[in-house]
């Protein structure tokens, strides 16, 4: 996920003329963590060892300027407030290969907010700085899934990691990136089906 603002499906209408009721399927792009370019709030933001490394491990640097971006773990609150702002009806993850070192994977389930837990996003920048978030932990799989294609490939531990994260943020996964390479990429056989998508690494998932 990358917390930046981004076009919502709306602008498709009224920026193409494409009539909103030509519009059947929305698909979600998140990373299977969280970035973010310049100042702002980033509830779930990390510093020190693991996030240069994840930035070294997912080239997290401005294209154009090679600024560093900001990584942090999976928000599931933010997840599931773009896809509601969005209607989502598919989600695609990338860079899951990024993760792959990790013994375990923090991912911020909630918020609490001057003690309080909170499911939601508050609705102020301001308040969303003070927010502290509620982790839940998932064991890494400390295998390389680098250009894995099939999803029976995956260790198990990648599968727990994607079903929790399916689960919890209420939109199917459809399709995951292992690598930079388009052919490093994971089509759900559903996904595929609906999309049109004639692959030979659809697969039916377990």
């Amino acid at each position: 996920m990358l917390l930046r603002p981004a076009p919502p499906p709306g602008g498709a209408a009224t920026g193409t003329g494409v009539p909103p009721t030509a519009i059947h399927n929305v698909i979600g792009v998140t990373k299977a963590y969280c970035t973010r370019v310049g100042g702002g709030p980033f509830p779930t933001e990390i510093n020190g060892a693991i996030a240069d490394r994840l930035r070294e491990r997912g080239n997290e640097f401005g294209a154009v300027t090679g600024r560093p971006r900001r990584c942090g773990w999976m928000d599931l609150p933010l997840l599931r407030y773009s896809n509601m702002i969005n209607g989502c009806s598919w989600l695609v993850v990338t860079k899951l290969d990024v993760l792959d070192e990790l013994p375990e994977i923090p991912v911020c389930i909630g918020y609490k907010l001057n003690g309080k837990k909170i499911d939601e996003i508050p609705a102020e920048a301001a308040v969303l700085e003070k927010v502290e978030c509620v982790y839940t932990k998932l064991p890494g799989w400390k295998k390389s899934t680098e250009g894995i294609s099939e999803w029976e490939r995956l260790p198990k531990k990648a599968h727990e990691y994607l079903q929790f994260l399916e689960k919890e943020n209420g939109v199917k996964i459809g399709m995951i990136s292992t690598g930079p390479d388009r052919e490093q990429t994971i089509f759900m056989e559903d996904f595929a089906a609906e999309m049109g998508v004639q692959t030979a690494v659809a697969v039916r998932r377990k």
